[in-house]
Formats: structure tokens, sequence, C-alpha cells
């Protein structure tokens, strides 16, 4: 069985790390490369970095400070926000990034996850989609850091987006974002289920018994978080430790 893993994530704006409920509310919650540093030491599996503006402000990620953490952790690191070609690819890949996330960019133009699969290899991309459940009760795109609903349900974007050569998904629901009321379990399962690439839930960690319920019941092969980390509030070896005591294979 594969180990479940835990990811930290660095959403950040004008070089500093933030964190906001359902994708607004926006506050400062420290230096990147000093959180980075500390959570690799933790025992975090991977990190993500998250540029959430480079798309809205239409700039490229910001690769310097992306070298500068870097070259302070010794885990995956996967690196998103304004990615829309081959060369903003290599450009991160040789600034010490392991995988890339692409999201507004790929749904716009879908081939580009064909191109980056051609030149880099599918275990290199993740997609990362943003979602919310409308009234109607469907799972709905949204682009541009949440701020651009789509016509387009989740799980047929998910479906074509790994046909084309996404080699994991990093689903966020925009429901439960910064809720810290648990992690939307059954959107999370259907694309677990569905897919042969892992996915990543996002979105409403606040107590470990939510990282125990995704992985469990929404068959999540990863839970990414932020707030929870960068305040202190759970300790990835304490989170570990609870999911380890319940049955859940993590890497200690």
């Amino acid at each position: 069985m594969l180990t479940k893993r835990i990811i930290p994530c660095l959403d950040i704006k004008d070089g500093r790390t933030v964190k906001g409920t359902n994708f607004v509310d926006l506050r400062d919650a420290g230096d990147p490369v000093e959180l980075g540093k500390l959570y690799a030491e933790q025992g975090a599996d991977e990190l993500v970095f998250l540029d959430i503006t480079a798309t809205v402000e239409k700039r490229k990620t910001l690769s310097e400070l992306v070298k500068r953490i870097s070259h302070q952790i010794n885990i995956p690191f996967t690196v998103g926000g304004g990615i829309s070609s081959v060369e903003d690819v290599s450009v991160l890949l040789q600034q010490g990034a392991d995988k890339i996330s692409v999201n507004t960019a790929a749904y716009k133009r879908p081939e580009l996850l064909g191109e980056l699969e051609k030149e880099f290899g599918s275990q290199c991309i993740v997609l990362a989609i943003d979602t919310r459940k409308e009234d109607d009760g469907e799972w709905y795109v949204y682009l541009n850091g949440g701020r651009t609903k789509t016509e387009t349900r989740c799980i047929d974007w998910a479906i074509k987006a790994v046909s084309l050569g996404a080699g994991e998904i990093l689903l966020t629901s925009m429901n439960h974002d910064g809720t810290k009321q648990g992690f939307a379990l059954d959107i999370t399962r259907q694309l677990s289920d569905k897919l042969s690439v892992p996915i990543i839930a996002s979105g409403g960690g606040g107590a470990m018994k939510h990282f125990l319920e995704v992985f469990g019941q929404g068959h999540a092969d990863a839970a990414l978080a932020a707030s929870i980390f960068h305040f202190k509030e759970i300790q990835i070896p304490d989170l570990k430790h609870y999911l380890a005591e319940n049955g859940i294979e993590v890497r200690r």
C-alpha cells in the first residue's frame, strides 16, 4: 500500500505566505523560506508553493523565491501560478522545483498538458482544480484563482486532463477552503475512484480527524493544508502519529 502524504501549502502574495477563507480575506502567515524549511524538518512529505495572483496579474511565478526555498528543503517541491508554457516549466525546474502545477492555462488551452507531458513526463505535471459545489448539487470548475466560474463539471475536466497528460490532481474545494470544517469527501472520493492518478485533497482541514476522514472516506492519496500548519494549530509529527495510530499508512 502506498503511504498517504501530508503536504503543507504556501500561498504566496507579494513574496509573503498568506491564507484566507473561501479564497478571500487574506492575512499574512509568515516568510515562505522559513516555513518551507520548518516543514521539511518536521517531516512533511512534500511542499506546494502557489503564487496565487500570478495569473490575475498576468506575470510569471516568482522564480527567485522558488530558488531560495528549494535550497532549504529536501522534499519534493511543487510550484504553481502563472505557468502557461514549456519555457515557464523549464525555468522553475532549473530553480529547484520537482513538479509544477497548472490550472487556468491548462483549462483554456488543454493541449498544454500534452506538451508538458511530452517534454517533462506526466509525473511532473500536477493539474490544480478549484471547484465549487453549486445549488444544483454539481461541482463546477473555477478559474483565475477562484474568480471565474465555468460551466464545466469538475469530474469531466479531471477525466479529460488525465487523458491529456496530467499525472496528479490537486483538488481544492472552494466551499471548504479555510473553513476548517473538514474536506470535501464526496468529490474527492469521486475523483479518487474514477481516475488512475493520485488525488491531493485541499480545502477544509482543521482537525486531525479531518485527515483521517479524507484518507479513509475520501480515498485521497494526499492531503494538503495551510493555516493549521502556518499558525501551529497542528504539528506535522503529531498528525502523522495520530494517523498511524488509526491505521493510515504514513511516512514516519
